[in-house]
């Protein structure tokens, strides 16, 4: 109880004691103001001013490899004078588009990938012609095929056949030429005919008989088919622009000669015709590919050896030149196949196969070895040509194996493994095999042509822009470059028989392996595991071995006597000649 008062008391007395103390407001907490949000202003840049790119676009004559091997060159449009005084062939003048056709005719190492993919069935077995099998005959044009079976080959390559415009301006050009050299009439080291050699021959063989955009064999080796029907009056209904043939006749339009050709039909506006179902040992065929899609790239092709002949190499242990030796062909004689060897004077000679005769001659001032080998059967020999002055060098092979910008080697196999960049220069600039492109807000490496001067599939060095392009003019193809989002928008897709790889930017095959073959005027050497320049291979310092083969020479069988018609025997004129004395269809002799 007496505790209780205590608290009272007191708490009276506090009462007290405020109630004299001076008034005062009771203070109002005062919020303070909000903290500001920091915002983070993003100026609004400008997009990158990139410098305007120069092209000087492709030019009359430009190469580029292709998809199946090849390489295209480039037709400008234009008009040219076509036909001759003939009474199917008037001379007119057309007008023809742009367009990209094979520099060579279709191989059979370019037709045996298609066979591979399983686009292209295969040719057939020709009596006289080369076994398409023979890896000795790769560059050798393919024959045993019908229209169709060419056709269906070009579809592949993203192309189709010429058309016999298309044909006779890449072989004639726009001066009105009666050959695709000029107008000095055929020798036998302008193109294969005249009976020259009497089979057909490399479709390099004849550089000194290309045509004024630098097409091999327009003239000689095999007749070629075009994708026109036949008829004798086309050229008198045809349009001025881009002819493309009758809507329909009886037989299809074969262009050019054959190695059995002679100067009655030798002209380069000679019209020939046959049965589309029809296969022979001397028709073959190119490619026309109007507008080169962006084909991705493969994930893998074969090394090569660089330079175009062998005297571009040297000797890794002595600085001494490997001789310049060259296959030059084969032919028949006397039922003895024969086979020839250009080498250089001084060099000295070994040949290394049984059963093969050489001897030796200088012809128009070049030292020629001339082999013939057994009359029954199709023989390699193998000749080893050395420059003395290398003498007691060791003879450990030499030769080191080359890839394209975007490719590296695969030690195991010495294939090339598509290995793109990153395409952004580092302090030291580009890798070997690409430039770098200063576009003012922005520098790339963009890729250079290959150690044999040709840019990637669909792809050619513009002068202006210093670099490899697209033909359809888009500096972007990231070809080399790691760029899939870039990859994935621009390139048009794999051929038949591949597919696409997004991880690795390129085409791999669908059945392990089936990659392009050794292009045209190279073979693949097993030794060096690469291709190689013709049939030559480096077999040690300052020496080469070269391949020469002799083909079977068989009798032929003379269907040309059972021909009474002279209008019949000069369209077999291929194996055929008239005699107006005797009035008869004879065979040729072989030379």
């Amino acid at each position: 109880m007496n505790q209780t008062r205590k608290w009272i008391s007191l708490g009276l007395l506090l009462m007290i004691m405020s109630a004299c103390a001076p008034a005062t407001e009771a203070p109002i907490p005062t919020p303070l103001p909000a903290t500001p949000v920091p915002v983070t202003t993003q100026p609004t840049l400008p997009a990158p001013t990139l410098f305007p790119v120069t092209l000087t676009g492709a030019q009359a004559g430009e190469m580029v490899s292709w998809m199946d091997s090849g390489t295209l060159v480039y037709i400008p449009a234009g008009k040219f004078l076509m036909g001759m005084d003939q009474a199917d062939a008037p001379l007119h003048e057309i007008y023809v588009d742009a367009y990209w056709i094979h520099q060579t005719k279709v191989t059979f190492g370019m037709y045996q990938q298609c066979i591979k993919v399983g686009a292209c069935t295969a040719p057939s077995p020709e009596v006289g012609a080369p076994d398409y099998n023979n890896l000795e005959f790769s560059s050798y044009p393919v024959v045993g095929v019908t229209w169709q079976q060419a056709t269906d080959y070009c579809s592949w390559t993203q192309g189709r056949l010429p058309t016999e415009a298309e044909w006779e301006k890449a072989a004639r050009g726009t001066d009105g030429r009666t050959y695709p050299w000029g107008n000095d009439e055929p020798a036998c080291d302008l193109a294969n005919l005249l009976g020259c050699y009497a089979h057909t021959t490399d479709t390099t063989d004849f550089p000194n008989g290309k045509s004024i955009y630098g097409v091999f064999d327009m003239s000689g080796n095999v007749f070629e088919w075009a994708n026109d029907w036949y008829s004798p009056t086309y050229y008198s209904e045809s349009p001025a622009e881009n002819p493309t043939g009758p809507v329909s006749a009886d037989y299809r339009v074969i262009r050019g000669t054959s190695f059995e050709s002679d100067l009655t039909q030798a002209h380069i506006a000679t019209r020939h015709f046959n049965a589309s179902a029809n296969h022979r040992r001397d028709i073959g065929f190119r490619c026309v590919v109007p507008k080169p899609p962006i084909v991705a790239p493969y994930c893998q092709l074969q090394s090569y050896l660089p330079g175009g002949t062998a005297s571009s190499f040297t000797s890794q242990a002595q600085a001494c030149d490997a001789p310049n030796a060259q296959a030059r062909g084969n032919y028949c004689a006397g039922g003895v196949g024969y086979a020839t060897l250009d080498i250089p004077a001084g060099a000295v000679y070994e040949v290394l196969s049984k059963d093969f005769n050489c001897t030796e001659a200088v012809v128009d001032g070049q030292r020629r070895v001339t082999c013939s080998g057994p009359k029954t059967l199709t023989t390699t020999a193998e000749i080893t040509v050395c420059n003395p002055q290398c003498s007691g060098a060791s003879t450990s092979n030499v030769g080191v194996a080359a890839c394209d910008p975007g490719y590296t080697v695969d030690p195991s196999s010495s294939a090339c493994n598509y290995s793109p960049i990153s395409g952004a220069p580092d302090v030291a600039g580009c890798p070997v095999g690409y430039i770098m492109i200063d576009r003012g807000a922005e520098k790339t490496c963009a890729l250079l042509p290959n150690q044999n001067g040709l840019c990637p599939s669909s792809m050619y060095y513009d002068s202006s822009y210093g670099a490899c392009i697209s033909v359809s003019g888009i500096v972007e193809v990231p070809y080399g470059i790691n760029r899939p989002d870039t990859a994935a928008q621009l390139y048009a897709g794999c051929a038949s028989g591949y597919s696409y790889d997004a991880n690795f930017q390129c085409c791999q095959a669908v059945i392990g392996g089936n990659y392009p073959n050794c292009p045209p005027g190279t073979t693949f050497n097993n030794e060096l595991g690469a291709c190689a320049p013709g049939d030559v291979r480096l077999s040690g310092p300052g020496c080469v071995t070269v391949s020469l083969t002799t083909i079977k020479c068989s009798e032929r069988e003379d269907f040309c006597s059972k021909i009474k018609a002279e209008a019949t025997c000069l369209r077999a004129s291929y194996a055929c000649s008239w005699n107006d004395v005797q009035n008869v269809c004879t065979i040729k002799p072989t030379r």
